[in-house]
């Protein structure tokens, strides 16, 4: 499990996907609001109350890796036998 991701990131990886704001807000237990001030940093956005891991844990089970590190080369990796959802 990742414990850091980029807002870049969670943009790239809820796109890839194609799961709208609202949805990803289902499935992790994040509220839209945050998402969308998540989303609009590129770097680690400043994060409390485990609102980022439950971003990450949800994506990371729809099947994104997150790759890289914050600091140097951040990205996504789509592991396509676990997109579908």
């Amino acid at each position: 499990m990742t414990t850091k991701a980029t807002g870049a990131q969670l943009r790239a990886a809820r796109n890839a996907l194609d799961w709208s704001i609202e949805e990803l807000a289902e499935k992790s237990g994040v509220s839209v609001r945050t998402i969308i001030r998540y989303e609009q940093h590129d770097e680690v956005p400043p994060t409390r109350g485990g609102n980022l891991y439950s971003l990450i844990a949800a994506l990371e089970a729809a099947g994104i890796e997150f790759i890289g590190s914050p600091e140097d080369g951040p990205g996504i990796r789509i592991h396509s036998a676990s997109t579908k959802s």
